[in-house]
């Protein structure tokens, strides 16, 4: 199978494209990225000399260019996206281009050429916070910032194609990631870092929010079988089954690094903050999905990830990301 990868040089695109080559031998990949502040070709440092690997460096609102990546590929996987609540807060224009005007020039393209397989990379967000219970694939969208409501809009975008033109697109719905190569704006890798370099870890609000963890290698499995064994035009959840509060979460974090609870530094809670998040991840488990990882051990091993390389994060958390997480953070204090 030939695979286009958006965004494959980011998070979970880059622990994609590693796990398709290493899985499947016979595979290669198309990473189609833009490389903006989250994108880094040094998460793919060690794929890329291998001859089923090809980088292509361009913005997938480029309706031409889009058509000549993905031309003669039998799938696109489509992670590329902004993602980050907070930027999206300041200022939701990016998050509409990249997550809704793109994808609809992707949507375009596969159908014009008859790509045989589209699946989208969505988010738990878009089904708002949850009281109660676990979402399930067919409930209500109820989206709380423009993130997420750009990612319910892509959704709804994707699922029209299949309803319409048949496009043969499948959608995953992840919980809360976190593992090697994320960047450090999100919660782990970041309150991971400041405790290595022993600053402030900025905790929002009561810190009593609850996220379903999941670790990014296990979601990577996930969405390769969806890949290759799910049904068209449907919708799975994936969930990694571990709901853990924010303030217990930092423990945790201090704990396996020796560090002191007085790095913990509350801050004004942000808009629209969603209280707790819980996914159904009953469909993909029918397909013979289950993580492999318990969440202390793929933690701990996160954790480590990031202590064994300084190197790839301290240069991202200098400059322009010293001057945004500043701004952000030092104001709620």
């Amino acid at each position: 199978m030939k695979i286009l990868v958006t965004g494959g040089a980011g998070f979970i695109g880059s622990n994609f494209v590693r796990h398709v080559l290493e899985t499947h031998p016979d595979d290669a990949v198309v990473n189609l990225d833009k490389l903006t502040y989250a994108g880094n070709l040094a998460n793919l440092r060690d794929v890329e000399g291998d001859p089923r690997y090809r980088f292509v460096h361009g913005d997938i609102c480029d309706g031409a260019l889009v058509r000549e990546a993905m031309r003669g590929v039998d799938a696109v996987v489509h992670f590329a996206a902004e993602t980050h609540v907070d930027r999206s807060n300041l200022g939701a224009d990016d998050f509409l281009r990249t997550n809704v005007t793109a994808t609809f020039t992707l949507l375009e393209a596969a159908r014009e050429l008859r790509v045989g397989r589209f699946l989208a990379i969505s988010t738990d967000e878009v089904y708002g916070s949850i009281a109660q219970g676990a979402a399930r694939e067919g409930d209500p969208l109820n989206p709380s910032n423009p993130y997420s409501a750009s990612k319910a809009a892509a959704d709804l975008l994707a699922r029209a194609y299949w309803t319409t033109h048949r496009l043969p697109v499948l959608i995953t719905r992840s919980s809360n990631n976190f593992g090697p190569y994320q960047y450090p704006e999100k919660v782990v890798p970041l309150f991971v870092t400041n405790a290595l370099e022993n600053t402030p870890l900025p905790l929002y609000g009561d810190g009593k929010n609850v996220r379903d963890w999941l670790y990014v290698l296990d979601n990577c499995a996930a969405i390769d079988l969806v890949l290759r064994r799910g049904h068209e035009g449907e919708i799975y959840n994936i969930g990694g089954s571990t709901e853990v509060e924010n303030v217990a979460l930092t423990h945790r974090i201090l704990s396996l690094l020796g560090k002191p609870e007085s790095l913990i530094k509350p801050v004004t809670d942000r808009p629209g903050h969603d209280r707790r998040y819980a996914l159904d991840s009953s469909k993909v488990a029918g397909l013979g999905w289950a993580p492999a990882s318990t969440f202390d051990r793929a933690l701990a091993a996160t954790v480590e990830w990031y202590r064994a390389h300084e190197a790839w994060w301290k240069p991202i958390k200098s400059g322009a990301f010293r001057q945004y997480y500043q701004t952000q953070y030092a104001a709620r204090s």
